[in-house]
């Protein structure tokens, strides 16, 4: 019987994660019960929401209980069905966690379809592409002519935020760290902008770059980013809070930014998580893939290969090390 490898949450973490908070464990491959599936894992999306989950209850999402597999959404290959829905073969999409194997059951896995890479089930089309759709068009409200701000551009959902604004009509600014990325944000994503947050007189660039102030800003890193947003927004400018990389792994709250200035411009800030708006995500997904499928997207994948290296990859994500979606090619 093939053996299941798992990554499991050893220990909460203080601060940035550690190796040390993961164990790597096999166990006997599971075998599927009426109405279930096996899955074997081949991608694996690594996401900052995952960070949050493995605190206790601080998150906005159940926490990940301690010796319990680490979550995460999988594409993978059905190798057992008691589904006359799905059959051996078929490329499927689910939450298939930190392992080889995951049982899964419908409406928890859902086919795809194979003419599409599989990484873009996980990006694009994937929880990426859901929070980057509605976050931009339900809750930013984008105009021609307006300006918007992106931080974290280089991004899975930053990237995906930008493109999308361009398309309509926007002038899109991003925020990325190191030279490097500013360059793909520019130059292979077509935004009219990047600043990079690590130089010194970012503030004053950033501004330079936003002659008309800010019209959205959608927040991916919080902390010193949107200190040097806070000054540039316009008179009825929205704020869509999509996450907040700056906080995650501190010990001790920062210091926020004056608040007068949602009351004096009459900012609109919202805060949203994907998962409240499942509604929204046929949607997405059906845009997202005609957008992919005739080549209209770029997007750039960072792949680890080996389940093991995992927690790895995760840490550097969260320390800014990636360049693109970050994936763990499972086997």
């Amino acid at each position: 019987m093939p053996k299941n490898r798992q990554i499991l949450l050893k220990r909460r973490p203080s601060g940035m994660p550690t190796l040390d908070d993961f164990q790597l464990v096999e166990k006997e491959r599971p075998e599927p019960g009426l109405g279930q599936v096996l899955v074997r894992n081949q991608l694996l999306s690594l996401d900052p929401y995952m960070r949050g989950r493995m605190d206790d209850g601080k998150s906005y999402m159940a926490p990940v209980e301690l010796g319990q597999v680490m979550t995460a959404h999988t594409v993978g290959e059905v190798v057992t069905s008691n589904d006359p829905a799905f059959d051996p073969g078929e490329k499927v999409f689910l939450t298939g966690g930190w392992q080889d194997y995951a049982i899964a059951q419908a409406p928890d896995v859902r086919k795809i379809n194979p003419a599409l890479p599989d990484a873009a089930w996980l990006g694009p089309m994937g929880l990426p592409g859901w929070t980057a759709h509605y976050g931009l068009f339900e809750l930013g409200h984008p105009a021609t002519g307006e300006t918007l701000v992106v931080s974290s551009a280089a991004g899975a959902v930053g990237s995906l935020v930008g493109q999308l604004a361009k398309a309509q009509g926007l002038r899109v600014v991003g925020i990325a760290g190191g030279p490097e990325k500013c360059a793909y944000v520019v130059n292979e994503l077509g935004f009219d902008a990047c600043v990079d947050y690590k130089v010194s007189e970012f503030a004053a660039r950033l501004a330079d770059a936003c002659p008309n102030g800010i019209d959205i800003d959608f927040e991916n890193v919080g902390g010193d980013v949107l200190d040097a947003i806070w000054p540039l927004l316009n008179a009825s400018a929205r704020i869509v809070v999509c996450g907040l990389s700056a906080h995650y792994n501190l010990t001790k709250p920062l210091p926020g930014p004056d608040l007068t200035k949602v009351l004096k411009q009459r900012v609109n800030m919202r805060g949203f998580i994907i998962s409240d708006h499942r509604l929204h995500i046929p949607k997405a997904i059906g845009e997202m893939a005609t957008l992919v499928g005739q080549g209209k997207l770029t997007t750039r994948n960072d792949i680890t290969t080996g389940l093991e290296y995992a927690p790895n990859a995760f840490i550097g994500m969260l320390q800014g090390k990636n360049f693109g979606k970050t994936l763990v090619q499972v086997a």
